[in-house]
C-alpha cells in the first residue's frame, strides 16, 4: 500500500463540490465526521453569516478560503474583477466577501475575474490589475490574502486568464505582497501539464493549493495525474497550507473518500 507523506489533517474539503447532497451548514458536521478539520466555501452568500458562524463554532472546523460572489447567475457571471465598466459591482461584491471572510475567520479570498468581454481582453487585464491592487491594499491591515486562479478554458470558456505563467506575471505587475496564486493541479494539468516543475517554479507565488484529477475533475485516483508523486512534492515543498479537495465525487461524498485509504492517508 502507498504511504502518503500528507496526513488527513492537511486536506481541506471544498463545499462547492463535496457534500453538495446536504445543506451547506450541515456539511461542516459531515466533513468533521469524516476526519477533516479544515473546509473551503465557494459561494456561501445564500446563508447568513450568523448561521455559518454557529455551524463552524459548533463543529470546531476552520474555514480556510472562500470566493468572491459570482454575480448574476442568470447571465452566467463568474466574478467582476476583470470586467471594464463594472468596477462599482466589483467593489460591492468584494466588500461582501470581506465581510464573510472576516466574520468567519477565513484568511484567503479567491477573487473571481469574470470572463472576457468581446474585443476587450487587454482592457479586461488592465481593469483586473487595477481592481486587484486596490482590493489588496484595502485589506492588507486585516491580514487577508487574495488568491488569483487560472481556470481552464474547457470548463470556463472565455475566462480572462487560463494559464499559471500569465497569472504569475500579473501578480508581479500588481506588486502587492498579499496577492498570491491559487495553484489548482487540475486546471493547470488541463491547460499546461508539467505539474511538478510548474509547482516548484511558482512556489514563491503560491498561496493555496487545490486538487482534482484530470480530465473529468474526479477524485485523485480517477484520472491521468499521478497524485502520489504530487503529494510527495507538496510534502517536500515550503508550502505548509491545506490541500483543497475540489473534485466531483462519483457518488455519495463519504463513499468517494476510499482513495485516501488507498493512498495511505490517515
Amino acid at each position: 500500500m502507498i504511504r502518503s507523506p500528507l496526513p488527513r489533517s492537511r486536506f481541506s474539503v471544498n463545499f462547492g463540490t463535496l457534500f453538495t447532497e446536504i445543506p451547506l451548514p450541515a456539511r461542516l458536521a459531515a466533513a468533521k465526521a469524516c476526519g477533516f478539520e479544515v473546509v473551503e466555501f465557494q459561494f456561501p452568500y445564500d446563508h447568513p453569516i450568523k448561521e455559518l458562524k454557529a455551524a463552524l463554532d459548533a463543529t470546531g472546523m476552520r474555514l480556510n478560503n472562500l470566493n468572491t460572489p459570482r454575480g448574476d447567475t442568470s447571465r452566467d457571471e463568474w466574478g467582476h474583477a476583470g470586467l471594464p465598466g463594472r468596477e462599482a459591482d466589483f467593489r460591492r461584491y468584494f466588500a461582501q466577501a470581506v465581510d464573510y471572510a472576516t466574520a468567519l475567520g477565513a484568511p484567503l479570498i479567491h477573487v473571481m475575474s469574470g470572463g472576457v468581454v468581446p474585443g476587450q481582453h487587454e482592457a479586461g487585464l488592465t481593469t483586473y490589475i487595477a481592481n486587484i491592487r486596490e482590493a489588496a491594499r484595502s485589506v492588507a491591515d486585516r491580514g487577508l490574502t487574495l488568491l488569483l486562479e487560472p481556470l481552464n478554458r474547457y470548463d470556463r470558456p472565455g475566462n480572462l486568464v487560463s494559464r499559471s505563467d500569465d497569472i504569475v506575471a500579473l501578480i508581479d505587475e500588481i506588486g502587492e505582497p498579499n496577492v498570491k496564486l491559487m495553484f489548482d493541479f487540475y486546471h493547470i494539468q488541463v491547460m499546461e501539464g508539467d505539474l511538478l516543475r510548474r509547482y516548484e517554479r511558482h512556489m514563491p507565488h503560491i498561496g493555496h493549493v487545490q486538487i482534482a484529477n484530470a480530465p473529468l475533475r474526479l477524485a485523485p485516483d480517477k484520472g491521468e495525474i499521478n497524485y502520489p508523486a504530487i503529494f510527495e512534492a507538496i510534502a517536500a515543498s515550503p508550502y505548509q497550507g491545506p490541500v483543497g479537495l475540489e473534485y466531483k465525487p462519483s457518488g455519495r461524498t463519504e463513499d468517494d473518500f476510499a482513495w485516501m485509504a488507498e493512498y495511505g492517508i490517515v
